[in-house]
């Protein structure tokens, strides 16, 4: 291995230089170049196919890029064509962030409160008095303290994926990250998992959030990315990017996005 993990950063912040990504011959990623602040929310939006998804799971190394430079909280990791991770590195590096999926992914034997109190046990080996205490405070702050001792077909889907939510939050993360969070839900169980999010926005927690949700990233996002075929189109605040675009590309899609 010739690179890996490299200094020990002070920051949360995140930096992405030049990040590449293929699948076989299919180039996802072109070269990203990124910066997001420290307790600042960033929306990523594009249409489908455009690299938003790996780039995401590229923060938490889900994917491995083929080439770059994440910086992300304390460490940061360079990757050239001939790097070789090891297994503890991409641990290390993914126990900075916490994941909310489109799927709930919650496991389906276990109570709301066990699907929040699992990771802490196992991963941080916490004991479970400290983790259930842990859970319980989760579970009030996403509005399910009376749905903790329910088991995950029980709950509607926006209290699924707010047990994901409390769940990611759970492994005291540097960054939290959100694949599409609302596309599975029905549309009016939408506004309660998008209300959890913007109060964390506002208590700041760092965010990185790939969504579909026009109104939640004009009205949450310090930071909006446009990305189409695996660039960077634009980025700016919401303002810039959603009100006052002139870009063409960025226009279309917002045009098309706005006919739904």
């Amino acid at each position: 291995m010739d690179a890996g993990l490299l200094n020990k950063r002070g920051s949360s912040m995140i930096n992405i230089q030049n990040l590449y990504k293929r699948f076989d011959k299919l180039e996802v990623l072109k070269g990203i170049d990124l910066s997001i602040e420290k307790g600042k929310t960033a929306v990523i939006i594009g249409p489908s196919g455009s690299g938003k998804t790996t780039l995401l799971r590229c923060l938490n190394l889900l994917e491995i890029p083929d080439q770059g430079t994440i910086a992300l909280g304390k460490q940061t990791l360079k990757i050239t064509e001939s790097t070789k991770l090891k297994q503890a590195e991409i641990v290390a590096f993914r126990k900075q962030t916490g994941m909310v999926f489109q799927g709930y992914n919650l496991f389906p034997h276990l109570t709301a409160l066990e699907n929040v109190m699992e990771g802490q046990i196992t991963v941080l080996r916490r004991s479970k008095e400290a983790a259930r205490e842990k859970a319980m405070s989760l579970l009030e702050k996403v509005g399910l303290k009376d749905r903790a001792e329910m088991y995950p077909f029980q709950l509607s889907g926006g209290q699924q994926q707010r047990v994901g939510i409390a769940r990611a939050m759970a492994m005291d993360p540097e960054v939290l990250l959100f694949d599409e969070p609302t596309s599975a839900l029905d549309p009016e169980l939408v506004g309660e998992v998008l209300k959890v999010m913007k109060d964390l926005s506002r208590e700041g927690m760092t965010m990185v959030v790939v969504t579909h949700e026009m109104k939640f990233a004009s009205e949450a996002a310090d930071q909006v990315i446009f990305m189409d075929g695996g660039v960077v189109v634009e980025k700016g605040t919401p303002n810039e990017v959603i009100n006052e675009t002139k870009n063409p590309r960025t226009l279309q899609f917002l045009n098309k996005v706005a006919e739904r």
